[in-house]
């Protein structure tokens, strides 16, 4: 009798890991879905140095200039008459975003305007132009 009392006893001081892992997997798919990821235009660039910049929290489409003068969306070169409608698509899929321009120091204006135009004729209004903080 006393052989199967000390069985009993063996049993009843055994931890059961099952609930634990159940919790500890609900919370990794939990963190993974909740996760925000950053986005990429796709090249570095040198942005201008300023000390009056506010920050922009809400960026739903970064286009990147590089100092040759391309635009890049989406980690992919875009042509400038196809930008518009990159933006359009991009705008529909997040209409609250907004639009990070990061401009090399290197670039021209002109194609910063171009890209600021486009996003304004495919209806963007907040448009903002990144800088580094000196």
């Amino acid at each position: 009798m006393r052989k199967k009392s000390l069985h009993f006893e063996e049993e009843e001081n055994e931890i059961n890991l099952t609930p634990m892992l159940d919790v500890v997997f609900i919370m990794l798919i939990f963190f993974i879905v909740t996760a925000t990821f950053i986005k990429e235009a796709g090249i570095q660039v040198e942005r201008p140095d300023t000390t009056t910049a506010d920050s922009q929290d809400d960026a739903a489409i970064l286009i990147a200039i590089s100092p040759n003068d391309e635009i890049w969306i989406d980690r992919k070169e875009r042509d400038p008459r196809a930008v518009r409608g990159v933006i359009e698509r991009l705008h529909a899929e997040n209409p609250k975003g907004s639009i990070v321009i990061q401009a090399d120091e290197g670039s021209t204006h002109e194609t910063l305007v171009v890209v600021m135009e486009a996003a304004k004729a495919a209806g963007v209004t907040n448009v903002a132009i990144a800088t580094d903080d000196e």
